[in-house]
C-alpha cells in the first residue's frame, strides 16, 4: 500500500526521516549535532580553568595540568596542539592552593608540593601564570620555604595528538605514528609536526632556561634550592597552521594585546558607551559581557576592509556560527555597530550561489558554521562552510535592517542589496520545503544536522509526548524571523533602495504569512499556545517551548494572543525562578539537564524579555532580567550558555548545566539586550528613542556616549522618565 505526503509517494515500509535519524537506511557516520554537548561532564572537573583569545583557547584542571586522554588542551583553529601539559615535582602531582582566570586570556595557579621522601609538603610554593593569544606563554615560578637545602626534579610532561575539534569531543584516529619529533638535545625545545596530504601543522615548546635533559616528551630540570631561593622558567609555545606562524609574546596580568588604534575590536571597546547605575550588579555583568565579547573576536579582511565578528563560544564553538554571530551582533548593535557590520560583510561574502548536498548549500543561503580543522580541510566534514541552518538567512536580513536603523549607512545597505534579494529568493524558493509558505529544513547531507534551528540537538524538537517528528520541519520562531525580515526589507525598499513596489510586495507577503501562521501554528488546548513547529505531514508539533517568546520579539503574535503567550511563559511550568525554561515541565520530554529539554538559556531569555516588553508586559520582562542578573552573581557576573532548569526552590543558586560553553557569545550579549530592554532604547526614523520602564531595585541608569547615526548621545533614565541629549 502506498500513500502521499507533501506530494511524494512512499511505501508503507519506508522508514521516515527524523532529526534523530536523518538517514535511517544509511549506516555511515552522521552528525547528531555540531558539537553542541557531551552526554557526560568534562573530565577536568568542576574547577576546570579556561582561557581564550580569538580562536585560541586552553582548557586545564585546577592545577593548570592537562592530563592525557581528557578533553583539555591547547586548541587553535579547530586543532588541538597540546593534549598533555603536566607539571610535577619528583613525578608527584602538585597540590592546589587556588587557581582561576585573571583576564579572559590569562589565568594564575597557586600550588605547592605534595608530601615526598625528603621533602615535607608545602615547602615549595609554585605559581604558574598562563596567557593565550598567538600560541601559549606560561611562566613558572618556584620559591622554597624549607629550612635545609633541597634537591628535586621538576618535570613538564608534554604531548600532542593534533586532534580535530570534533575528535576531542568524540573519538578519532590515532595519529601518533605520523607525528614527527625533533626535540633539541640541549633541552631548549620540544618540537612535534604532522602532515596528512595538503594539511600540515606543527607545535614547538621553547624553555628558558633550557631543561637539564629531555626524557621522551618531557622537559626535566634538576633543581637545588636554598631557603628563600626562587627559580623561574618561561615557556613559549608558537604554533604553525598551514601557512600561518603564530608567536606568543611575554605578558603580564592586566596587559592587553598591542593593537593598532584602527583595529575593529579596539574601536568597538573604545566606542562602547559608559554605563553607570545604582545597581552595581548591572554594571558588573555588562562590563564582564563586554570583556568576554572582545575575547571571542575573530578578525578578517573583506575586500580590503578589516572587520571583526564573534566566535560562538568556548570550548566547542570558537568559530563563526551564522545564527549565534547574527543574534549577538543584534544584541550589541546599540553599543557599537562594528560587530554587526563585520558579521554582515563576512556572511555575505560566503553566501551560497549554488547547490551542494554535502554542505546543504542552496543559492542565497547564509551559512551556519565554518570550520578549519583537518577533517574539514580534507573534505571529511562539510564545514567549509556548512549551510545547515534554516534561520540564519532571515536573521541576516533582520541584522541588516537593525544595523541601518542605528547607523543610517545607506551605502552599505545599497552595496548589500544583491545579497538581501538573494536571501529573500532563498526564503521563497528553497526554504519552503512544505510548499505552504513556511521556511523549513531537512538535511540533504549524510553529515548534516538533523535539526537546523537554534534547538539543534537531535531531540531538541519533539511532540509533547516525546515523539520525534518527521522531516521536513518548519519551526515557529523561524517564521517569526521571516515575518520580521520581510517587513524590515520593505522599510529598506522604501528608503535607501528606492523601490516602493518591492516594499509593497514584501509587506503583503508578511501580512499573508502572519495570517497563515496564526491559523496553522496556534493550539487552543492547555490554555492556548503556539506549536514549536509543523512536521513533515503538516501536523503541529505540540510541545510547549520557550520559542513562543521569540514570536513576541518578532512581532508576529496578534495583540489579543500576547497576554496568553506571556502567561504561559511566566507560568510555574515554564519559569524556573531563574528564567524561562526551554520546555514545559508538563511535557514528557522535560529534563532540567537536557540540552534543549528544560534548561534555561540567557540568550533565549533576552529575546523573550525584549518580546514581552514589546507587547507591554514590562513586569514580566523585569522578572526575567532581575533573575538573570542575580544568577550572574554566582558565576563571577558571567552568564553561561545555559543553566539547568531546576526550580529556584530546589537550591539557593542556579544549578549549572554540566557542559555549558562559558563564555558563549550570545550569552555574553544577553546583558546588553537586557539593558536595552530596560531603557526601551531604540533607533526609529533617525531618532534615538528611550522609553524606560525600570524596576524599583534598579532606580536609575545612565549610558554616556551611545553611538547612533554617526553621533554620540547621553541617555539618562530614572524610573519611567528619561532624557536624551548629544554627548558633550
Amino acid at each position: 500500500m502506498s500513500g502521499c505526503r507533501l506530494g511524494v509517494y512512499v511505501t508503507a515500509a519506508e522508514r521516515r526521516r527524523t532529526p534523530a535519524q536523518p538517514w535511517p537506511d544509511t549506516t555511515g557516520e552522521q552528525l547528531a549535532g555540531s558539537g553542541a554537548c557531551r552526554d557526560l561532564p568534562p573530565e577536568l572537573g568542576p574547577d576546570a580553568v579556561s582561557v581564550l583569545e580569538g580562536r585560541t583557547f586552553m582548557f586545564s584542571n585546577a592545577l593548570g595540568d592537562v592530563p592525557r586522554g581528557s578533553i583539555g588542551g591547547l586548541v587553535h583553529d579547530d586543532t588541538r596542539f597540546l593534549d598533555r601539559w603536566e607539571l610535577t615535582i619528583d613525578d608527584a602531582p602538585l597540590l592546589v592552593l587556588g587557581s582561576g582566570t585573571v583576564d579572559p586570556f590569562s589565568a594564575a595557579f597557586f600550588l605547592a608540593n605534595a608530601d615526598l621522601p625528603g621533602l615535607a609538603p608545602n615547602r615549595v610554593g609554585v605559581r604558574r601564570q598562563r596567557f593565550v593569544g598567538d600560541g601559549l606563554y606560561e611562566r613558572i615560578e618556584l620559591r622554597y620555604f624549607g629550612l635545609e637545602p633541597v634537591e628535586f626534579q621538576l618535570r613538564l610532561a608534554v604531548g600532542t595528538d593534533f586532534a580535530d575539534l570534533f575528535e576531542i569531543k568524540e573519538s578519532g584516529r590515532d595519529r601518533s605514528a605520523e607525528i614527527v619529533r625533533d626535540h633539541a638535545a640541549d633541552g631548549s625545545s620540544l618540537c612535534f609536526a604532522y602532515r596528512n596530504g595538503h594539511y600540515q601543522t606543527m607545535v614547538r615548546v621553547r624553555a628558558d632556561p633550557a631543561a637539564d635533559r629531555v626524557d621522551g616528551d618531557s622537559l626535566v630540570w634538576h633543581l637545588r634550592l636554598e631557603r628563600g631561593q626562587a627559580w623561574e622558567c618561561e615557556l613559549r609555545v608558537p604554533l604553525r597552521c598551514g601557512g600561518s606562524h603564530l608567536e606568543p609574546m611575554p605578558r603580564g596580568f592586566g596587559d592587553v594585546f598591542e593593537r593598532d588604534a584602527e583595529d575593529p575590536s579596539t574601536r568597538w571597546l573604545a566606542d562602547a558607551p559608559m554605563l553607570t547605575s545604582q545597581s552595581d550588579r548591572l554594571v558588573a555583568v555588562c562590563r564582564k559581557a563586554g570583556a568576554d565579547l572582545v575575547s571571542m573576536r575573530i578578525e578578517k579582511d573583506i575586500r580590503g576592509e578589516p572587520v571583526v565578528l564573534l566566535a560562538a563560544g568556548l570550548p566547542w564553538f570558537m568559530t563563526v556560527f551564522g545564527r549565534d554571530t547574527l543574534i549577538t551582533s543584534y544584541q550589541s548593535v546599540a553599543f557599537g555597530p562594528q560587530l554587526a557590520r563585520g558579521a554582515l560583510l563576512v556572511l555575505a561574502a560566503h553566501q551560497a550561489d549554488e547547490h551542494d548536498d554535502f554542505t546543504d548549500r542552496e543559492p542565497g543561503k547564509i551559512f551556519h558554521e565554518y570550520r578549519t580543522g583537518e577533517l574539514t580541510q580534507l573534505g571529511i566534514k562539510p564545514y567549509q562552510p556548512y549551510y545547515g541552518g534554516a534561520d540564519t538567512t532571515p536573521l541576516w536580513l533582520v541584522l541588516l535592517s537593525e544595523y541601518w536603523r542605528w547607523t543610517g549607512d545607506d551605502d552599505l545597505v545599497r552595496e548589500l542589496r544583491p545579497n538581501a534579494e538573494a536571501a529573500l529568493r532563498w526564503i521563497d524558493e528553497f526554504g519552503d520545503l512544505h510548499g505552504t509558505g513556511y521556511v523549513g529544513y531537512a538535511t540533504r547531507s549524510t553529515q548534516g544536522l538533523g535539526n537546523q534551528c537554534w534547538r539543534d540537538s537531535s531531540d531538541g524538537v519533539q511532540f509533547a509526548d516525546g515523539t520525534i517528528p518527521v522531516l521536513p520541519i518548519a519551526t515557529c520562531e523561524t517564521q517569526g524571523y521571516t515575518y520580521d525580515a520581510k517587513l524590515r526589507m520593505a522599510e529598506l525598499a522604501d528608503g535607501p533602495w528606492r523601490d516602493c513596489p518591492l516594499g509593497e510586495r514584501l509587506r503583503a507577503e508578511a501580512a499573508a504569512l502572519r495570517d497563515r501562521f496564526n491559523r496553522d501554528f496556534w493550539i487552543p488546548e492547555r490554555g492556548g499556545y503556539y506549536a514549536i513547529g509543523l512536521d513533515g505531514d503538516g501536523r503541529p508539533i505540540d510541545s510547549m517551548t520557550s520559542n513562543m517568546g521569540h514570536l513576541l520579539w518578532s512581532g508576529i503574535v496578534p495583540q489579543e494572543r500576547a497576554d496568553l503567550v506571556a502567561a504561559q511563559l511566566m507560568s510555574e511550568e515554564m519559569f524556573s525562578g531563574w528564567g524561562v525554561r526551554t520546555l514545559s515541565t508538563t511535557d514528557r520530554g522535560y529534563n532540567p539537564i537536557g540540552y534543549h529539554l528544560g534548561t534555561v538559556w540567557p540568550h533565549d531569555n533576552a529575546l523573550i524579555a525584549a518580546g514581552l516588553a514589546r507587547y507591554g508586559h514590562h513586569d514580566d520582562a523585569h522578572r526575567i532580567i532581575l533573575a538573570m542578573l542575580e544568577a550572574s552573581a554566582y558565576s563571577e557576573h558571567r552568564l553561561p550558555e545555559a543553566f539547568s532548569g531546576y526550580d529556584r526552590a530546589f537550591g539557593l543558586r542556579p544549578v549549572p548545566y554540566p557542559t555549558a560553553c562559558n563564555p558563549q557569545a550570545w550569552a555574553s550579549g544577553a546583558p546588553l539586550l537586557f539593558l536595552r530592554t530596560l531603557l526601551g532604547l531604540d533607533a526609529v526614523d533617525g531618532r534615538l528613542v528611550v522609553d524606560p520602564h525600570l524596576p524599583e531595585s534598579l532606580d536609575w541608569i545612565r549610558l554616556a556616549g551611545v553611538p547612533a547615526f554617526g553621533r554620540r548621545w547621553d541617555v539618562h533614565a530614572d524610573g519611567s522618565k528619561s532624557t536624551v541629549r548629544p554627548a558633550s
